[in-house]
């Protein structure tokens, strides 16, 4: 069975349209006990309270936000490289969601970060990078939104996820103790 079938919007379309329903249950269903497990399950955190409560929505917003943006530069290389329109229809339909779970991490962290640090904002390089990502997102609809209403190629709109470089080296290198900068530190 060949995959590449599927790349066709005629073949895809059904498949996606049969599943839909099974995925809105499974995600609703695994969203209550999620909700259940973080708000209400989990114990008091002993340093910082209920307050470290909404940690268990800030962050698998941020993670979704990010890998909304990988996603979508992984279907915009695919766009441009294979010429398949279903890549492009996938990264008009990622986007608002991505700007979505952006938005709600940077409310989140707000929220988060009153009680914490006393700001609601700090001009950390993460919680920038957040905002930038929310520019990127909105940058990208108001472009996709812009090219379809006249006749200009919307290879321009496939092209603004290839900032992914930016997003790289503010979230998984600094996550992951990764490359702070070009320098070599030696251990003595």
């Amino acid at each position: 069975m060949s995959l590449y079938k599927y790349s066709s919007p005629a073949v895809f379309f059904p498949l996606a349209g049969k599943l839909v329903p099974w995925f809105t249950v499974l995600a609703v269903v695994f969203f209550v006990i999620g909700l259940y497990l973080g708000l209400v399950a989990a114990p008091e955190d002993f340093q910082q309270g209920e307050v470290y409560r909404i940690i268990f929505i800030h962050v698998p917003a941020a993670w979704m936000a990010m890998f909304i943006y990988l996603v979508m530069a992984m279907y915009g290389v695919m766009a441009l490289t294979f010429n398949t329109r279903l890549s492009a229809m996938m990264m008009e339909a990622l986007a608002p969601t991505g700007a979505m779970f952006t938005a709600l991490a940077l409310w989140t962290g707000a929220l988060w970060g009153k009680p914490t640090w006393g700001t609601y904002w700090a001009w950390d390089a993460r919680m920038t990078s957040t905002l930038i990502l929310l520019f990127l997102y909105i940058g990208y609809l108001a472009l996709v939104t812009r090219l379809k209403t006249r006749s200009v190629p919307i290879r321009l709109a496939r092209c603004w996820s290839s900032s992914v470089p930016l997003m790289c080296r503010s979230f998984i290198f600094p996550l992951s103790g990764g490359i702070p900068c070009i320098r070599v530190h030696r251990c003595r």
